[in-house]
C-alpha cells in the first residue's frame, strides 16, 4: 500500500526551516506533487498563500526565508539601495515599519502574500552596462542566508543615489553617503568602471567632493567618461531640484 501525501508531509516538516514558505517546487523535490499540497490544503494542512505557494496553517513567516524562496522566480533579486545600506549598518532615520527595496532584472509584481506581510518596493533600474558581472557588488550579509543576495555598500550607495528624486530624499542621500565611510575603492571603482547613468556619477561625484570623501576624485574621473552636457537639471517627484554641472 502506497504512502499516503499526509503521512509524507508529516515526514517532511522535521526538515523544514520555520517560517519558511513551502512551493510546490520544494515540495515535489521532496516527493509531494502539486495535487497532493492542493489536498493538504483542503484537509487543512496547509494554508494556500498564492499560485504555488503554502505556508502552515497560523504560522508567522520569516522575512529573510520568505526573501530566498522569491530568489529563483525573480531573476537578479536582491535587497538593494536603502535597505542594503541599513541591513549593512548604514542607516540615518529608523523607519517605524520598514519598506525594503528590491531590485531585479525584469519587471514584475511581487506576490500579495509576500506585501502583505513585508512591505516592499520592487523595480528593475538598469544602472550598469551588460558587460558587468551580475554578482558584482552583491553577496549575502555576513551573518545572514547565504541564499538573500545583498547588495554591498558600494553598490548599494549607487542604487540609492539613481532613486533621488523619486523615492529618496538629497537630505537623506547625503548623510547616509557621509555615512559609508568605509567604501572599498577597488570594488567602487569597478562599479563605477561600468556604471552607464550619467545623474547617479555626477551626483556621486557632488555629494563626495562635498563630504570631502576619499573617492571625490575617482567618481570625478568617471563623470568625465560619462561626458553629457554642461549641465544635469532634474525635477523629482517631491519637488526638488537636481542641479548637477559638469566640470570644466
Amino acid at each position: 500500500m502506497g504512502t499516503s501525501p499526509t503521512f509524507s508531509f508529516k515526514t517532511l516538516l522535521s526538515e523544514r526551516p520555520r517560517g519558511q514558505p513551502l512551493g510546490t517546487r520544494w515540495m515535489g523535490e521532496h516527493g509531494l506533487t502539486a495535487k497532493h499540497a492542493a489536498r493538504l490544503a483542503k484537509e487543512g494542512w496547509l494554508e494556500r498563500l498564492g499560485h504555488g505557494t503554502y505556508a502552515l496553517p497560523g504560522e508567522t513567516l520569516d522575512r529573510d526565508a520568505s526573501l530566498a524562496s522569491l530568489v529563483p522566480a525573480v531573476p537578479g533579486l536582491h535587497v538593494a539601495g536603502k535597505t542594503a545600506l541599513s541591513w549593512r549598518g548604514v542607516r540615518h532615520n529608523l523607519a517605524f515599519r520598514e519598506t525594503l527595496t528590491l531590485w531585479g532584472d525584469k519587471p514584475t509584481k511581487l506576490p500579495v502574500w509576500f506585501t502583505t506581510r513585508f512591505p516592499a518596493h520592487y523595480q528593475a533600474t538598469h544602472l550598469f552596462d551588460a558587460e558587468m558581472p551580475p554578482e558584482l557588488g552583491i553577496a549575502p550579509l555576513p551573518a545572514g542566508r547565504p541564499d538573500v543576495p545583498v547588495s554591498t555598500p558600494e553598490r548599494a550607495l549607487l542604487e540609492l543615489l539613481s532613486d533621488v528624486g523619486t523615492r529618496q530624499t538629497l537630505e537623506e542621500a547625503r548623510h547616509l553617503v557621509e555615512g559609508a565611510r568605509s567604501l572599498r575603492l577597488p570594488v567602487l571603482e569597478e562599479l563605477f568602471s561600468h556604471l552607464t547613468r550619467i545623474k547617479v556619477v555626477r551626483l556621486a561625484h557632488a555629494l563626495a567632493d562635498e563630504l570631502s570623501l576619499p573617492w571625490a576624485s575617482l567618481a570625478q574621473q568617471h563623470s568625465e567618461r560619462l561626458g553629457g552636457g554642461k549641465r544635469w537639471v532634474s525635477v523629482g517627484k517631491n519637488g526638488e531640484r537636481l542641479d548637477l554641472k559638469r566640470n570644466p
